[in-house]
């Protein structure tokens, strides 16, 4: 069964309006929409980096790219994946952010950047979590290595198992801080996947990323993302440097609705970073939105169910549905449900029953399963039966007209 739903003329449709535009006949099905003009969107920005990505936060949708897939020396952004697996820990609730840890003189010897804690002293995971993403300190990352998987080599192993999970398909980790070693690297994509996870998985921990200042043992470090306090709607994520990977930034800003994130690796320096990165998320903003279409949990479509309880069932999405395009063009947008046909009880809450189809002009620009928002148990005998005759009589006459 496919059905058109409609062209999605607002940043959101309210669900009232909505269940009245889901009631099209299939006939309608076949309309073909009218042309409509594009948007003109000029060429993006030349950036002076090896490798670069924008991506919409909610849609996921890649904006902008170059050798995105490019397998480059990550640096210090390595440490978001140790911060994310922290923030993982606390949040399954097997780490508490007041825990003590005991630093480790192997800990507390580690080179490069640090937050200077101090050998055989106790510091909590809060302090260790605030060092790892502010002050950047590879103390405090080989510190969180040893207490959540007994040493820095087995905790890169499970960096890599969860960077596996996540679909980073060009990264591999060596060590928890980025410093150099010839196994460890990562993309811009991947970067940005990580980071849309972090945005969305632990949001409850995302303030920190923002945080312009870290005080521990007395000394105060400033976040080294200069765009904390250049631009209001910029909010994290994570500087990187080393001779051989260049200056590398992952940032995230939001701005009315929208939130986007960019990474840029192997740039020239500090301010070449965040410069090229100020020309990612500008370009973004002003030339893109991302729309809110449908709620998870709204109510689709009530197609008719056969041997139930009940004779229809509701569908709809599990998760909300957002799309990224071009601003202007959402007069363009239009969806379309492909459900199973002759969808018959048993069905369980949440089992897919059909495809949710979203196009921009004659571009699909997402899919996502239409699932059931309710289940349905078998009805009785008599019913089961009722249902047996008009199912046959509704499909021999739909097969004569």
């Amino acid at each position: 069964m496919r059905v058109l739903l409609t062209r999605f003329r607002s940043r959101f449709l309210p669900l009232t309006l909505l269940s009245l535009l889901l009631v099209v006949s299939q006939a309608l099905a076949q309309a073909v929409p009218s042309p409509q003009p594009q948007t003109v969107i000029p060429s993006p920005p030349q950036i002076a980096a090896k490798s670069w990505i924008l991506m919409d936060a909610d849609s996921g949708r890649v904006l902008l790219e170059h050798n995105a897939d490019e397998r480059l020396p990550p640096a210090s952004l390595t440490k978001l994946m140790t911060a994310y697996l922290v923030e993982r820990e606390l949040n399954r609730g097997n780490i508490g952010m007041d825990d003590m840890i005991r630093i480790s003189e192997n800990a507390w010897r580690t080179g490069g950047s640090k937050m200077f804690i101090e050998v055989n002293t106790d510091v909590s995971i809060r302090d260790l979590l605030h060092g790892i993403i502010i002050a950047s300190g590879n103390d405090a990352s080989v510190a969180v290595a040893e207490h959540l998987a007994g040493g820095e080599e087995p905790f890169a192993e499970m960096m890599n198992q969860h960077a596996a999970r996540l679909g980073m398909q060009n990264t591999h980790y060596a060590n928890a801080t980025g410093l150099p070693h010839p196994e460890q690297y990562s993309s811009s994509r991947d970067m940005a996947i990580l980071s849309q996870h972090i945005i969305n998985d632990y949001p409850e921990h995302y303030a920190v990323y923002s945080e312009k200042y870290f005080t521990y043992n007395d000394i105060r470090q400033p976040n080294r993302n200069r765009l904390l306090w250049r631009d209001p709607t910029v909010d994290g994520l994570k500087t990187g440097w080393t001779t051989e990977a260049g200056y590398g930034l992952v940032a995230s800003a939001k701005r009315d609705d929208m939130r986007l994130i960019s990474v840029v690796m192997g740039t020239s320096s500090e301010e070449a970073r965040a410069q090229e990165t100020q020309k990612l998320l500008s370009y973004g903003f002003r030339y893109y939105e991302t729309l809110e279409l449908y709620e998870q949990g709204a109510v689709l479509n009530t197609p008719r169910i056969w041997g139930g309880e009940k004779d229809e069932l509701r569908v709809g999405v599990d998760s909300d549905v957002t799309m990224t395009l071009p601003r202007s063009r959402n007069e363009e947008l239009s969806a379309r449900l492909d459900i199973r046909e002759d969808l018959t009880a048993p069905v369980s809450l949440g089992d897919r029953v059909g495809t949710l189809e979203v196009r921009l002009g004659e571009e699909v620009v997402g899919e996502q399963p239409l699932v059931a928002l309710e289940s349905i148990e078998e009805g009785g005998l008599f019913k089961r039966l009722f249902d047996q005759v008009r199912r046959f009589f509704t499909n021999l006459l739909s097969g004569w007209f």
